[in-house]
């Protein structure tokens, strides 16, 4: 009698704070625990660590080169095999981009050869905006002629203007519960523990030859927040030419790029605390106009996995 082969899973991930650590885990579990199927988790290492929590001027500063996809290098990923029947990448968002350590993994040899026709779930671990972050990860797996067949995302437990507060105070801080009046910054335990229930559908699919894009559909693997859809687009681009002209600046002069930052980051603060609930008003204002091309958008930003 034929027996089945082993199927190989790959999970790929970086976590500084832990947080995504514990993510890819509820999600591998099922797997590991599942007869025929073989988990080789791969933690990607910088080769300079960022260090947790963030000193302030760091934080900044990485961002022109993540969000114009240019990371600091990472230690070359080592696997135990050279091809897998599915690769998870577990990543978190920095400045509506992939974290330069999953960037940096997705631009090297090894991923090249590893993501080749290969069917990829995407997990995703953030505060609350990731569409963007996404968008730049399908880029990436297509250029590699990878096959997303499923995304799954876990956002912070607390409202946005909450979070705006309690994240940051988090990174900089090493304290989730900084303030005593707010929530917990980051995901909350229960829904860090629901990554098991997609990690046992991707068991099920696996063993029964039924890895594709509908893998996950139904399951409630995404949200997406409507309102945040214009909010995003519009962060998006200025982060972009803002990055582009630090980045100049850098290249004339490190102090011209350190005082073009810090000029930057007032500015940041003050768009975030008006452009972002402004725009959410007014797309609300708007939304029975824009009701069919919010609904294409919503289904377009779900997918593979949809709401």
């Amino acid at each position: 009698m034929e027996t089945q082969a082993t199927k190989k899973v790959l999970l790929v991930y970086y976590s500084q704070t832990g947080q995504l650590h514990t993510l890819a885990q509820h999600f591998a579990a099922p797997l590991q625990a599942q007869k025929g199927i073989e988990v080789e988790m791969l933690a990607l290492q910088p080769e300079v660590p960022y260090a947790f929590p963030w000193r302030f001027w760091r934080f900044f500063n990485t961002f022109p080169e993540t969000v114009h996809l240019q990371p600091a290098p990472i230690v070359p990923p080592q696997t135990a095999h050279t091809h897998y029947d599915l690769v998870v990448l577990a990543y978190t968002v920095w400045f509506l981009s992939p974290s330069q350590p999953m960037t940096a993994f997705l631009q090297s040899p090894q991923a090249a050869a590893l993501l080749r026709d290969t069917p990829v779930i995407t997990l995703i671990g953030c505060r609350n905006m990731w569409l963007m972050a996404q968008e730049q990860m399908k880029r990436l797996l297509a250029g590699h002629g990878a096959r997303l067949v499923g995304n799954v995302v876990k956002i912070d437990a607390c409202s946005s203007a909450a979070s705006f507060v309690t994240t940051p105070a988090w990174m900089l801080t090493g304290q989730r519960q900084f303030f005593r009046t707010l929530p917990a910054a980051g995901i909350a335990d229960a829904d860090l523990a629901d990554a098991a229930r997609f990690g046992a559908r991707t068991g099920e699919g696996l063993l029964s030859g039924a890895v594709d894009e509908t893998l996950l559909r139904g399951m409630g693997a995404v949200r997406v927040n409507e309102k945040l859809i214009f909010s995003e687009k519009v962060a998006r681009r200025s982060f972009y030419l803002w990055g582009k002209l630090l980045l100049a600046a850098g290249r004339v002069a490190p102090w011209l790029r350190r005082a073009l930052l810090a000029f930057y980051i007032v500015f940041l603060v003050l768009m975030i605390v008006t452009v972002v609930p402004i725009s959410a008003l007014v797309k609300t204002a708007l939304a029975p106009l824009l009701r069919n091309s919010i609904a294409r958008q919503k289904q377009y930003f779900s997918q593979p996995s949809g709401e």
